[in-house]
């Protein structure tokens, strides 16, 4: 096949779970729809490892039956959470990449990252091959650090992250930042960069699985709705990482106590900071949270449409003020009620494009209640927003760009 030659480096592929497991199978599949018929895209990431108690088996190595599609998932030791942890893990695929794309030749290098080392990698490969080179920024990792490091190793470590993140984004071809909250972090500092902004968006499998719904629910809408009778307590369902980044230890604790004879919280996944939710449940005597173990999408499904109200939450670090969680798209197409810890960018983005979202400060366990408060306990189907943000659509754009750097 001598046609033009693509590599996609992403840390997470699906069956694995995660948001940029999802992203990278949508590009994926927008990108063999715009690309030439004899283009070939090879897909290194790795084995199914987001989280410990999910597991899942998938082939090392997957080809479609055109032969335009291989995907090489790279086996990880195993690990938990923690940022060690992964950092191991990181370097172990780090490792195989350089391996397996020595002496190859590619035309274009596209990586998708969120914490900033995905990218770097891309940069590295990139530059080797001597390939152009597409990132797709998720999130703003340097910006993280002051809350990730321990405070010993902060005057070394953010000088040296920062300084990789200058040169991976400055070796790019093209930028896309997942979020418009980020251009007042990247664009002064990288002016001459050409950026695109490719949000998150919602799959397919959300826009089926409540279509029927949307056209057939009655609406509720309103303080009216919120007043009408109910048996038991409501059931508020939270779906997601557990990790540092949520943060949900220093809110949901609390704010369950604080709704323990209106609600129940169900949460479903898994992280690194599990363990401290769990003795922060005990310590204050929060009886009604149920965690459970992560599970695949079709399951998912059915826990959203058994909810009364979805439940989110991010940590007070400052990127947080500027990224558009991906389950909030994924929240707003099952037309359920929406509770929500964010502030600045992503509290403007719901108020704006998201009916019967409510949201309060994070890590502000009274707030939270009276956003619960605020909301109409009905569901309203969102069939705007689903429209206006189709990751179908979205991602066929971005594939849309990348075909065009592989033209030049």
């Amino acid at each position: 096949m001598n046609g033009p030659r693509l590599l996609l480096l992403t840390f997470y592929y699906p069956p694995d779970l995660g948001a940029g497991s999802f992203r990278s199978h949508a590009l994926v599949q927008a990108l063999l729809e715009r690309l030439p018929a004899n283009a070939h895209l090879e897909v290194l990431t790795t084995a199914p490892n987001r989280y410990a108690g999910f597991s899942t088996q998938a082939p090392a190595v997957e080809e479609n039956a055109s032969g335009r599609l291989t995907v090489r998932r790279l086996a990880l030791p195993s690990h938990q959470s923690g940022m060690l942890d992964q950092s191991r893990a990181f370097a172990s695929y780090a490792y195989q990449v350089r391996r397996l794309t020595h002496g190859k030749g590619y035309d274009l290098v596209m990586a998708t990252s969120s914490r900033l080392m995905t990218a770097v990698l891309g940069a590295y490969v990139a530059r080797q091959c001597s390939a152009r080179l597409y990132l797709d920024i998720r999130d703003i990792f340097v910006e993280n650090l002051p809350f990730l490091l321990p405070p010993g190793s902060r005057w070394f470590g953010i000088p040296f992250f920062s300084a990789l993140e200058r040169w991976a984004v400055k070796r790019a071809s093209r930028v896309n930042l997942v979020s418009r909250g980020f251009e007042a972090y990247y664009r002064p500092r990288f002016p001459r960069q050409v950026f695109s902004w490719h949000s998150n968006g919602v799959d397919r499998l959300f826009i089926d699985a409540f279509a029927e719904q949307a056209g057939s629910r009655p609406r509720a809408v309103g303080a009216a709705a919120s007043r009408q009778p109910r048996r038991g307590r409501l059931s508020i369902l939270y779906a997601g990482n557990i990790g540092q980044c949520q943060g949900l230890e220093r809110t949901l604790p609390a704010l369950a106590k604080r709704l323990e004879n209106e609600a129940s919280f169900v949460l479903i996944g898994d992280g690194g900071r599990r363990q401290a939710l769990e003795a922060r449940l005990r310590e204050l005597g929060t009886t009604n949270v149920e965690i459970r173990a992560p599970v695949e999408r079709d399951r998912l499904i059915e826990e959203y449409h058994k909810a009364d109200v979805l439940f989110l939450h991010l940590n007070d670090m400052a990127c947080f003020s500027r990224v558009i969680p991906s389950k909030l798209f994924e929240y707003a197409a099952t037309g359920k009620p929406i509770l929500a810890g964010v502030r600045a960018f992503p509290a403007e983005f719901c108020a704006r494009h998201i009916a019967n979202a409510s949201v309060f400060e994070p890590c502000d366990p009274e707030a939270g209640e009276s956003a619960f408060r605020r909301l109409s306990i009905s569901d309203q189907p969102r069939e705007e927003f689903v429209d206006r943000f189709r990751r179908d659509r979205i991602m066929s754009e971005m594939a849309g760009d990348i075909a065009e750097l592989v033209d030049r």
